[in-house]
């Protein structure tokens, strides 16, 4: 397998996003059951924030062999839990799972139909696809390019590269608040990183915010997008 090291640095600050974390979780966990795989683990942060949650087995998937090092679930769950070191190609084909999720991560793949493609066919009959990503591609920003993003996506561009076998289920917007935070404030989106600063006040103020007005606005409105799509 070809070495891989992961571009960006943005993962220890983003790791501290409690609140944001947990509005994933609580929006994910209904699809979340049996044997999940979490392609592209990185730091482990959402393995360790998902750790509760009533599944059999979390298998972390991460091809950064120094990334995957660090992922400790630190639970007593921990014998739930298991780190290959790969991409979706390299998965032995014989494995399938209930729940197949992509954190932040599609956009960093370049060919991200052929990866969601790969991915359907590990999935167990009723399985689920389910893909978070940052939307909007007029919010592509410096940042985005310094970690390695090859494209923000909106609803719409997102479904075009789901596999066309499997059943949308959910695609929805999440943190209105963050968006629209975001359009009085495009200077900021131009900085090549964010600040720690700046991802705690996001993280605590807007994204609480963001979890009263999501589901008033009908899933209209965000700065990442949510689809989930099921084996059928």
């Amino acid at each position: 397998m070809t070495t891989y090291q992961y571009a960006g640095s943005e993962l220890e600050i983003f790791e501290k996003a409690h609140n944001w974390k947990a509005y994933l979780r609580s929006s994910m966990e209904p699809y979340l059951a049996g044997s999940v795989l979490e392609v592209g683990a990185g730091l482990g942060a959402n393995t360790r924030q998902f750790a509760g949650l009533n599944f059999d087995r979390w298998t972390c998937l991460e091809p950064d062999a120094a990334l995957l090092q660090q992922i400790q679930p630190g639970t007593p769950l921990l014998d739930r839990h298991e780190v290959i070191l790969g991409d979706i190609k390299a998965l032995d084909p014989a494995r399938h799972f209930d729940a197949i999720l992509y954190i932040d991560v599609l956009e960093h793949i370049q060919d991200d139909a052929g990866e969601l493609r790969r991915a359907s066919f590990h999935l167990n009959p009723l399985g689920a696809l389910i893909v978070l990503s940052p939307a909007h591609p007029w919010l592509f920003t410096p940042f985005d390019r310094a970690i390695g993003h090859y494209r923000r996506y909106t609803k719409e561009s997102l479904q075009a590269v789901a596999p066309p076998h499997l059943h949308q289920e959910k695609l929805v917007y999440l943190d209105s608040a963050g968006l629209l935070a975001s359009l009085g404030n495009r200077v900021l989106l131009d900085s090549s990183m964010p600040t720690a600063a700046q991802v705690k006040t996001w993280d605590s103020v807007l994204v609480p915010c963001s979890r009263l007005l999501d589901p008033l606005l009908g899933g209209m409105v965000g700065k990442s997008v949510l689809g989930v799509w099921r084996n059928v």
